[in-house]
């Protein structure tokens, strides 16, 4: 296409939430309490599992890094939706565009990632209790998360590499709260059919797989316990629930927005919402209320506070 004639688009549009103003300082008031407690409550995980020496172990530290990872993909979206939603001009610069895109999909790569090694932490500890601190060293950990975080660089970069140089002469209206590909995509100046099938493909065949290997991962966990005493059974259900539930909050619509047609992606701006904000809202909640270690831990976070305080 002969672009000469056409304006280059500088900036996207993002219409976010409409209706009454009334309306816009609800979503304002509700989403920054929310994001607050995003901040304030992983912030809290991570500092716990730091300081604390009863946490010092492997399924604490990958929580903190996940909690790490939950307040790092909320940061990139949340802010600006609150601001926007105040906001009589709700727009965006291109590269301020692809910078959200590009670090929303890294995180979101690498927590998915996370999640796996997460999983198989939690068989080691079940179905491999006399090996658990021998196979889940500090050296297996490290490695483990800093493959997470390479498996969500190549996984954004594959996208971004394509996306970054697409021509945008035309409308710059996206219908959502953020930027995100497939809304993005569509509005390229030249024909995108086969680039939308490569981000469903990329996307969303990873939250599948991801998906999957869990699931062989937790009924390889229940297959063992079968076999064991009716106590065993129970009890590794009890220690699997949390994680089990902040998975299906995850990955559910994570699946769900990349396996939708593009032709229906639009104007669903329900489950971004709560990909980025009420998942990141609710990990903590699910892991601290569930987790009598770590309830005792955080009361005594305070005393640990001043203690390293003293000791620096």
């Amino acid at each position: 296409m002969d672009l000469k004639n056409e304006s280059v688009v500088t900036e996207f549009i993002l219409l976010g939430f409409s209706g009454r103003w009334e309306l816009q300082i609800f979503f304002f008031v509700t989403f920054s309490l929310v994001y607050s407690a995003v901040a304030l409550g992983n912030i809290l995980i991570i500092v716990t599992v730091t300081l604390s020496t009863t946490l010092h172990s492997p399924m604490y530290f990958l929580l903190g890094n996940l909690s790490f990872l939950d307040m790092c993909l909320s940061t990139v979206t949340t802010p600006k939706m609150i601001t926007d939603l105040l906001a009589e001009h709700k727009t965006i610069s291109k590269w301020g565009c692809m910078t959200h895109m590009f670090f929303m999909h890294f995180f979101g790569g690498a927590e998915m990632t996370l999640l796996i090694v997460m999983a198989f932490d939690r068989y080691v500890a079940i179905c491999k209790p006399l090996h658990y601190r021998t196979i889940m060293s500090r050296r297996l950990l490290n490695g483990f998360v800093i493959l997470s975080w390479i498996i969500g660089f190549i996984h954004t970069m594959s996208q971004m590499v394509l996306v970054v140089n697409l021509p945008f002469c035309g409308p710059n209206v996206v219908d959502n709260i953020f930027c995100d590909l497939p809304l993005v995509i569509k509005l390229a100046c030249m024909k995108t059919y086969t680039l939308e099938l490569f981000v469903i493909a990329d996307s969303g065949l990873l939250s599948l797989i991801c998906f999957i290997l869990l699931l062989i991962s937790y009924a390889a966990i229940l297959g063992t316990v079968w076999q064991r005493p009716s106590g065993g059974l129970s009890k590794a259900l009890s220690t699997l629930s949390a994680h089990v539930i902040v998975v299906t909050l995850f990955f559910g619509p994570c699946i769900f927005i990349y396996a939708w047609p593009f032709s229906s992606f639009a104007g669903n701006k329900i489950l971004p919402v709560f990909y980025t904000v009420i998942i990141p809202f609710l990990n903590p909640i699910i892991y601290t209320l569930r987790n009598q270690k770590m309830q005792v831990a955080m009361r005594k976070l305070p005393f640990l506070l001043i203690s390293s305080m003293q000791n620096f």
